[in-house]
């Protein structure tokens, strides 16, 4: 049995945080310190050049160092070393909140129904420092609260799914994700993430015109700002949308480059 450090319940259940990391100096001290209160905590780091791994080492002596697999792979190897019952996975520049690290203590106080495998977490997500509402980013909901022999993560080269066994519900209090900090991180991240996306694309498709590039392209802009309402976070919520329409122009743009690249060799 555990007692949590602020008398917020006795958790009958244990609980281990993985978080995986690559480069995360900024931020790993933080989200660790979310963290204090798991049963295990185990960072999974994929060669980081920076003190990452020194830092990490401060909280918890399961640090894994390893070549990067994927992130499937990676969470998956993450996972394999837990001995909790539970796992929560987090991403480096997210937070768990202190509300919900209340609601998963009391949740594991009383033992989930034994048909339940795995709970989505709403996410808050903040960009240039403002949580952002609209534009279909909350609540957001992410399965990242399951049990330890619940399921695993696929090894697609982004956006990695976990296919759960058994029934799936959803927690009230959110966790917070810093994912772009500033315009410049933003243009770093859309870069990279935009080439991992164009590589996905070019596994189901073989031709893209210049009519889905322009399509899309706008659509993601209307989408986001309109129907999904990204208009009422005002000239933060506009920028949101812009950035959103691009990354879908340049994920588009370089797997058309790819295409016609093979074709010209």
């Amino acid at each position: 049995m555990t007692v949590t450090d602020d008398g917020a319940g006795r958790r009958t259940m244990t609980i281990a945080a993985v978080v995986i990391t690559k480069d995360e100096e900024k931020n790993i001290a933080d989200c660790l310190d979310s963290l204090r209160w798991a049963d295990e905590l185990i960072v999974v780091d994929a060669e980081s050049r920076d003190r990452t791994v020194e830092l990490a080492k401060q909280y918890t002596p399961k640090v894994f160092v390893r070549p990067w697999p994927g992130y499937g792979p990676q969470k998956n190897f993450g996972i394999d070393q837990a001995t909790a019952e539970w796992i929560l996975v987090v991403d480096a520049d997210e937070r768990v909140t202190g509300g919900l690290r209340r609601e998963i203590d009391a949740l594991l106080a009383t033992a989930p129904a034994a048909d339940i495998g795995g709970y989505e977490i709403p996410r808050r997500n903040f960009f240039y420092g403002k949580w952002i509402r609209g534009g279909g980013l909350y609540p957001d909901y992410q399965l990242r609260l399951f049990r330890n022999t619940a399921g695993r993560y696929d090894d697609v080269t982004l956006h990695e799914n976990f296919t759960l066994s058994g029934r799936r519900e959803r927690l009230r209090e959110p966790f917070d994700h810093y994912s772009m900090p500033t315009v410049n991180h933003h243009i770093r991240k859309m870069m990279r993430y935009t080439t991992l996306g164009a590589d996905e694309k070019l596994k189901r498709v073989t031709h893209i015109s210049g009519w889905v590039i322009a399509t899309h392209h706008l659509g993601t802009i209307l989408k986001t700002l309109f129907s999904r309402g990204g208009y009422r976070d005002g000239v933060h919520g506009l920028v949101v949308a812009m950035f959103a329409g691009l990354h879908t122009f340049v994920k588009y743009a370089k797997a058309w480059e790819r295409v016609n690249v093979r074709r010209d060799a």
